[in-house]
């Protein structure tokens, strides 16, 4: 097989990625305020779309960690880049299809360390610290943080709505908020998770040579993998969108406004230290603490939400690398 054609390929599957990402990831943006009936199905992943686009251009810090904080890129091939690809597509549309809200991030950073693993490196090639640091400590503390975060901004709203005594009129104002928080979560949402494909299509460049630093990511890269995540979210994922706007817990507008706010400003928060976290356990444990106090949670859907979460990274390293065993002798 060419190079050239090689190099398309790997670009082209790296877009899948991000088209998938954006329609997987698209019920931690529009969850809340559908659930609420602050905007409608549509307007809240054209809002969604629209932001995710613009975070895009937030930083590239997320995209740097990723290429050059977690493993040895002088490793880097081109049979690792599209093994790691196919394993985490692969599992973003097994959880999309069963409606469980899995980690795309993780799934993509399971599949390049498994890929990483199974190269000349081996383990000696994965910086453990930078891993346990930038990604296993934030996986397991964000959605714990985000809870917390949403059921205070939540008792902070409640106290300062208790004393209106119309519960249409508050509604109301609420609901006009959820408009300006979710944007923030989707403006959040671009920000960090945009940056993983930017990072695999510049270490795709690296390893062809086109790029002199895994760092330096193109302006190219950014827009493409922007228009390609916002397209991705136009499609929707109305399946993780059920399960988290009615499944999870039961929501009022002041609920949705206290869990977009929480999720949001984290995952902004993360962008800017260079953090790859999943929105999805931000947007959960949000989701979770904003409705604590009224409506309780379903603990069977957290459950398996959890389960998903936990087994993210160990299943993708291993997929990743059983089809890096089969490509190794295609490509």
């Amino acid at each position: 097989m060419g190079s050239e054609l090689i190099l398309v390929s790997i670009i082209a599957i790296a877009l899948a990625f991000e088209f998938i990402n954006g329609f997987h990831d698209t019920a931690n943006v529009v969850a809340t305020p559908i659930a609420t009936r602050s905007l409608s199905p549509y307007q809240a992943i054209v809002i969604a779309a629209i932001f995710n686009f613009i975070g895009a251009y937030f930083s590239t810090g997320v995209a740097k960690t990723i290429t050059s904080g977690l493993f040895d890129t002088t490793f880097i091939s081109h049979t690792l880049l599209a093994s790691a690809l196919i394993s985490a597509i692969g599992w973003n549309l097994l959880t999309w299809w069963l409606g469980i809200p899995s980690s795309s991030s993780h799934a993509l950073i399971g599949s390049l360390l498994g890929g990483v693993i199974m190269s000349n490196g081996g383990m000696a090639a994965i910086k453990w610290h930078g891993v346990i640091q930038k990604v296993v400590l934030p996986m397991m503390l964000s959605p714990i943080l985000a809870f917390f975060v949403a059921l205070t901004i939540m008792i902070i709203m409640m106290l300062f709505l208790g004393k209106n005594k119309s519960p249409r009129k508050t509604n109301n104002f609420v609901r006009e908020l959820q408009v300006l928080s979710a944007s923030l979560l989707a403006f959040s949402h671009g920000s960090n998770d945009a940056q993983k494909t930017m990072a695999i299509i510049t270490l795709t460049l690296f390893s062809f040579g086109i790029v002199d630093t895994a760092n330096n990511i193109p302006n190219w890269v950014v827009i493409t993998c922007a228009l390609t995540m916002a397209a991705g979210t136009l499609s929707g994922g109305m399946k993780i969108i059920k399960t988290l706007s009615s499944r999870l817990a039961k929501l009022k507008p002041v609920n949705g406004f206290s869990a977009e706010l929480s999720s949001g400003a984290l995952i902004l928060a993360a962008s800017h230290f260079g953090l790859p976290v999943s929105t999805t356990q931000a947007a959960s444990g949000s989701i979770m603490g904003a409705g604590y106090l009224n409506s309780g949670i379903n603990w069977s859907v957290v459950r398996s939400m959890v389960t998903a979460w936990v087994l993210t990274l160990p299943i993708t390293v291993c997929i990743s690398a059983g089809v890096f065993s089969i490509l190794n002798h295609i490509i």
